[in-house]
């Protein structure tokens, strides 16, 4: 019995064909019921031959193929025209122009059904096929990540060991390679296609409080290369910050606004309360960092030192994800 229900869903979904003695036997069962509604009908109207033997054709078509509608199109004309039930039997020229108007149209039965089971069964081997894909390719790019963390630490590792004797430098890396990942963390619960701006300053700015800072801009999706640039970016500043400006004082405060047009983001980073700034020493690797940074996305940072605190100003292009 379970079998027979299984060849039932497998022929109406088109997935494959049921066998020969179940095709038989559903056909057997359609021209049964189409001659019993047709018995019922002709106490009614005597003259109506072969259309209860349309609903047979069309489901033994869409459940076994067209060669059970086939047979059971020819069956049922051969039924239409043997069995009377109270019609006068002289009635050959009608019968015959009836004849030919279900051939016509069972055939047009036959031929619909079966090209709309061969799309469906080929549209449902396409998608098993990409959802084999899919998962494929989660696979690969969950090792590439997971080998990715890895290769990072490793590289984490081997720099502390060489650059145990000049911690300044080494504080200046580990910083940065800490900033990348987290930033790739962020960017993998995503599934790599990138990260909200909001999320990403959350996850730069959150150590220091989330009272020392405040958020200005409409929820925007940074694609992964953008959001990489931009982790650095927010990395340097939100560092700077918390060892010369806003977040080194008490009263210390941030504020980050962005804003897009067209396909143009910009961005403002104001501290304020921060520290008196009388110099600014030499440019170093952090000063160039920001100026190149978004140099990928037509972009440019500009940064100002003002009495009120460090003010900075970003523009780049929003790539198409």
């Amino acid at each position: 019995m379970t079998g027979l229900i299984d060849e039932f869903r497998q022929g109406w979904h088109g997935i494959s064909r049921p066998s020969l003695r179940f095709s038989i036997g559903f056909s057997i069962g359609c021209l049964t019921l189409s001659t019993a509604a047709r018995w019922l009908l002709a106490m009614i109207r005597p003259d109506v031959y072969f259309t209860p033997y349309f609903p047979a054709v069309f489901f033994a078509t869409a459940l076994c193929g067209y060669r059970t509608g086939v047979a059971t199109a020819v069956l049922g004309g051969g039924l239409g025209v043997a069995l009377n039930f109270g019609d006068a039997p002289g009635n050959f020229f009608p019968r015959a122009v009836l004849l030919v108007i279900y051939t016509i149209v069972s055939g047009l039965t036959v031929w619909g059904v079966e090209h709309y089971r061969s799309v469906a069964s080929g549209q449902r081997e396409i998608s098993k096929r990409l959802i084999r894909e899919e998962e494929y390719r989660k696979l690969v790019v969950d090792e590439l990540q997971h080998r990715l963390k890895n290769k990072l630490s490793t590289v984490h590792a081997v720099l502390h060991q060489v650059l145990q004797n000049h911690p300044q430098v080494w504080t200046s890396v580990d910083h940065r390679l800490r900033a990348l990942a987290a930033t790739d963390e962020l960017i993998t619960k995503v599934d790599g296609d990138g990260c909200d701006i909001k999320d990403l300053l959350l996850s730069e700015l959150g150590p220091y409080g989330h009272v020392r800072f405040n958020l200005n801009g409409e929820r925007l999706f940074l694609p992964a290369k953008l959001a990489v640039s931009l982790a650095l970016v927010f990395h340097e500043l939100a560092t700077n910050a918390a060892k010369y400006g806003a977040f080194s004082s008490e009263r210390g405060m941030l504020q980050v606004s962005w804003s897009t047009s067209d396909d143009r983001l910009n961005i403002a980073w104001d501290e304020t309360e921060g520290p008196a700034i009388s110099t600014v020493g030499k440019p170093g690797f952090g000063t160039k960092l920001l100026e190149s940074a978004l140099g990928a996305f037509d972009g440019k940072t500009e940064i100002s030192f003002l009495k009120s605190g460090v003010h900075c100003t970003m523009q780049c292009r929003i790539p198409k994800a």
